[in-house]
């Protein structure tokens, strides 16, 4: 695949992750980010909660892709996550397991209070 027709099948996977976190946080709370420079001033999409770095090709490096959100999110308030879609493959979502504990424990928090 070229170039461009990379780039293309990066952006249309972004726009999906964008439509799928819009059914969670609504529409007006999710979009995609702008990528200036080195990527590091906004995520692949933004979001109130996460630091989204997406990726989609032939065989995609989640941990690398976490260390790029980790990375670029620093100081943001934000939890790094990867999302990684591989060709023909359901995507995946890679974070921390202190990350994923401290969610967990706030989602346990509300739903013990709730019920």
């Amino acid at each position: 695949m070229s170039g461009a027709g990379s780039r293309r099948k990066g952006h249309d996977f972004e726009r999906t992750l964008v439509q799928q976190f819009a059914k969670v946080f609504g529409e007006d709370k999710v979009r995609r980010g702008f990528q200036y420079r080195d990527g590091t001033d906004a995520p692949d999409v933004e979001t109130p909660v996460f630091w989204v770095e997406a990726k989609r090709g032939q065989r995609t490096h989640a941990k690398g892709a976490l260390a790029q959100a980790r990375e670029a999110s620093v100081g943001k308030g934000l939890w790094p996550i990867a999302v990684c879609k591989d060709d023909r493959e359901p995507a995946t979502v890679t974070l921390a397991l202190d990350d994923f504990l401290e969610l967990v424990g706030e989602w346990w928090g509300l739903r013990s209070k709730a019920g």
